[in-house]
């Protein structure tokens, strides 16, 4: 098999029908290195991605360039909730069944270093669509170009095809939405909602002109393989976006909260994330996830 590392072809993939969330913290005083041992065999990349937060890398006595804790945005004119997590595991299926049976799996198998703290269950919406009806990820990049954002490049040594990923659970007000105007439903997003055309008219507040990607300098494209949730009556979105480094979902974030000019994007009329985190993907190697850059042996 090649030596050249390979991504978690989970983050390439188009989002699933169903997935789960595992947010997990390191014990006090245990020693993760046996039980991560165990998760790197049993990981494909595929049907479940793992990240591992900063943190989790320091207690390892590992250290990944490029990765920090999530601590806002400077000059935010909005909340931005920092949590950091130790271990992230996003698990993607068919059924929800399915991902019951593999999660208790993984909490049985974690158990001896780490706690689940947190699940939540998401879904593929409408094709695609968020909550609120409108379709999520339409500038996202595509094939070569989607490599080149989501992954760090090859020319990295042992962290290439490894990937950075920013996770925010947004809540979404959706009655308070639904009382709004169909023509400001559009202008929150620049959308039609229809036709999914972007509107010429649309507010500076609009989503699509706060994140236009290329209007960056550099440019700050971000592979976004976002899903929404819901529990009882609340339902949002898990913001899940991938990049070769955090500067590009950083600068997308920065203009949302009104940093640049003042204005924050309209989708904070509705909805507001409740958490906020970063991690690293290890990249594959032999079939597993790839530790060896945190001093693990190799497959």
């Amino acid at each position: 098999m090649s030596e050249t590392p390979l991504a978690q072809s989970g983050i390439l993939e188009a989002i699933p029908a169903h997935g789960r969330y595992l947010s997990c913290q390191l014990c006090l005083g245990a020693d993760p290195r046996p039980v991560l041992q165990l998760l790197a065999e049993q990981t494909d990349g595929l049907t479940s991605v793992v990240g591992l937060g900063e943190s989790l890398v320091k207690a390892l006595d590992g250290q990944v360039a490029g990765l920090k804790t999530f601590r806002g945005i400077e000059g935010a004119l909005v909340k931005l909730p920092a949590t950091p997590i130790d271990l992230l595991v996003w698990l993607r299926g068919t059924a929800r069944g399915e991902l019951l049976a593999r999660s208790q799996h993984l909490e049985a198998l974690l158990a001896p270093a780490f706690e689940i703290t947190n699940i939540t269950d998401a879904f593929n919406h409408a094709g695609g669509r968020d909550l609120t009806g409108y379709e999520d990820g339409t500038e996202n990049p595509k094939d070569g170009e989607a490599l080149k954002t989501a992954l760090v490049p090859e020319n990295a040594g042992p962290l290439a095809g490894s990937s950075f990923l920013a996770l925010q659970h947004w809540h979404h007000q959706l009655s308070r939405f639904e009382a709004m105007p169909r023509l400001q439903q559009d202008h929150t997003f620049g959308r039609d909602l229809d036709s999914n055309e972007e509107l010429d008219d649309a507010p500076e507040s609009a989503h699509v002109k706060r994140t236009a990607q290329e209007s960056f300098a550099p440019e700050a494209f971000v592979l976004r393989r976002s899903m929404p949730w819901v529990e009882g009556n609340r339902g949002g979105l898990v913001f899940t976006a991938f990049g070769h480094s955090f500067d590009a979902f950083e600068a997308l974030l920065g203009r949302m909260c009104g940093v640049e000019d003042g204005i924050t994007d309209a989708l904070f009329s509705f909805s507001e994330p409740e958490t906020g985190a970063y991690f690293w993907c290890p990249p594959m190697h032999n079939g597993q996830l790839d530790l060896r850059s945190l001093g693990f042996s190799a497959a």
